[in-house]
């Protein structure tokens, strides 16, 4: 069987270059990943050109069919989120609605196009949010065909107001670790089991 692939979506606000918390929280899911023999690869959002819209390719200067090739690539995809007042960042919502575009394609078997590939979520930040901006991502992702595992929301968030972010203070939390290691995990298995098996054409067409 060829390696599983995993795509990292950090919808950070912030570009290459400057630190971020999220992407840190990658680096700590991509240590699992390594170890079971998966490819990897994190994409920062801020770094390109998405426009607004929800049509699988927007035209002019649009990005997005470049990060889209990446998503159809992939076996298993990850979003990574930070918390702004609660809520998962507006990149992170984009996401969702690019990804909406292309959710009445089909693969070959007549099934929507992200069949058969399996979502997951990280979230970063120093308030609260984190389950509520998990639920979001994941129904989204499972609502345009991805298959989501048990346990696959991994979060950190901080003390309540202003104070340390992940990278300064999360990364020995044990809970968080332990999360990050079942998302890894969870993610791998029914990733692997849905290479082997695929999810049955009867009753899952578009048509």
């Amino acid at each position: 069987m060829q390696p599983l692939k995993v795509l990292f979506l950090n919808t950070s606000l912030k570009s290459t270059g400057e630190m971020s918390h999220t992407e840190g929280f990658m680096n700590d899911v991509q240590v699992h990943y390594k170890q079971l023999g998966v490819e990897s690869e994190i994409i920062r959002l801020a770094d390109y050109k998405i426009a607004l819209g929800v049509q699988e390719d927007m035209g002019g200067e649009d990005e997005w069919p470049e990060i889209y090739e990446k998503v159809q690539a992939a076996d298993i995809l990850i979003i990574g989120t930070p918390l702004w007042l609660g809520e998962k960042s507006s990149l992170a919502t984009q996401v969702i609605e690019r990804l909406y575009g292309s959710s009445s394609k089909t693969n070959d078997k007549g099934q929507a196009v992200f069949y058969n590939k399996v979502g997951g979520v990280v979230v970063t930040g120093n308030e609260d949010g984190a389950k509520h901006a998990s639920a979001s991502l994941l129904y989204g992702l499972s609502h345009i065909g991805f298959v989501v595992p048990p346990n696959v929301d991994a979060y950190w968030v901080g003390e309540a107001g202003p104070g340390a972010s992940y990278m300064d203070a999360g990364r020995e939390n044990e809970f968080t670790k332990a999360a990050i290691k079942r998302l890894a995990y969870n993610t791998y298995h029914l990733a692997s089991m849905l290479k082997n098996t695929p999810i049955p054409a009867e009753g899952n067409t578009l048509n």
